[in-house]
């Protein structure tokens, strides 16, 4: 390994002046500087950035703590946070907590030991007023950033979210243009805020055609595609005239597609279904599901400004960012009577 004492030998200066040629130091001059970094470059010198670390008490790493990359989302989220991370000169050091609790704050403590410079947090949300790990954040100032909506036992932080409650009215709307009054809505875990805001939105689009949420056509969706598949069977099981499906994310609405689809039911056909998020399974499903578009990429960007921000004691608001309805195969005209009278049982 190329050592500082082997440059300065070389260059037949000090150690001390090789050091400030690589710092960019003021009392060097330009010529000097130049000459000693090319033969840093020519030797093969890496500089030890953990020493770096403790002389500007900066170890150019950020810790992030996402549910899992299983969760199509935080991929392009992670995408955009390696971009710009390598860019800045910084590294990154992922956590999963697989939406316990437990294991967030395990996360979060192992982060904070490696001296990450800052943290961002997709949290695991719950009914919970107050959660000791996110009130220690907040009191030691450590430069947080979140990955979602903020609720009462994360309030206080900076944050970067996708605006849930319009783009479910923007969903909703689309079915009832088509002219679908009966829309089943899978919903999801009831502690998380883009859950709620998302049948926020439902329920304001059927009350601007003078309907209510009938609370027969609502289901919990979960999250995965084995959770809408069990919502799909619900649905058939409890012989409900819907005429559209409007699933919390991709994944359940192509569970329940896949369970519509058993039962001999056509999309959109005989019953419209919509997902959220425009994974890359919503394009490429046997039918091409009618989705939501959220900025992922441009989440993760505004989440790195926010970072910087704080880093460098700037003024720094959260981001709200809109998202777009991408419509496909998916969804169509309602049809003229309720399709179940169509189903086939699966041994037919």
């Amino acid at each position: 390994m190329v050592r500082l004492k082997d440059i300065a030998a070389r260059a037949g200066v000090s150690v001390m002046t090789v050091s400030k040629a690589l710092r960019d130091g003021v009392d060097v001059s330009p010529i000097t500087k130049a000459r000693i970094r090319l033969l840093a470059e020519q030797m093969g010198y890496l500089p030890d950035s953990s020493a770096q670390g403790l002389r500007n008490r900066r170890t150019k790493l950020f810790g992030v703590v996402v549910s899992s990359l299983a969760n199509p989302i935080f991929i392009r989220i992670m995408l955009a946070f390696q971009e710009r991370a390598f860019e800045l000169g910084y590294d990154l050091l992922g956590a999963y907590s697989l939406n316990q609790p437990e294991r967030e704050e395990a996360c979060i403590r192992r982060l904070l030991s490696r001296r990450v410079d800052g943290l961002f947090v997709s949290p695991v949300y719950r009914l919970a007023r107050e959660v000791s790990i996110y009130k220690e954040l907040l009191a030691r100032r450590i430069p947080t950033v979140l990955l979602g909506h903020t609720t009462e036992f994360c309030q206080g932080f900076v944050n970067v979210e996708s605006d849930d409650a319009q783009a479910g009215y923007e969903v909703t709307r689309h079915l009832l243009e088509l002219g679908h009054r009966r829309i089943a809505f899978l919903a999801g875990p009831p502690a998380t805020p883009w859950s709620q805001e998302r049948f926020q939105g439902y329920q304001r689009a059927l009350r601007e055609r003078g309907l209510e949420a009938d609370d027969k056509l609502v289901f919990q969706g979960g999250r995965t595609v084995e959770d809408g598949r069990k919502a799909g069977a619900q649905i058939l099981s409890e012989g409900l005239r819907a005429t559209a499906v409007q699933a919390i994310n991709d994944l359940v609405a192509v569970g329940c597609a896949e369970v519509f689809l058993a039962r001999g039911l056509r999309i959109p056909q005989d019953i419209s279904l919509a997902g959220f998020g425009n994974t890359m399974i919503s394009e490429h499903f046997k039918v091409p599901l009618t989705s939501v578009n959220q900025p992922k990429h441009r989440l993760g960007c505004a989440a790195m400004d926010c970072m910087l921000r704080i880093l460098n004691r700037q003024p720094v608001e959260s981001r709200r960012l809109s998202a777009e309805l991408v419509i496909r195969d998916s969804s169509g005209t309602a049809p003229a009577a309720p399709p179940f009278q169509r189903l086939v049982t699966p041994n037919e």
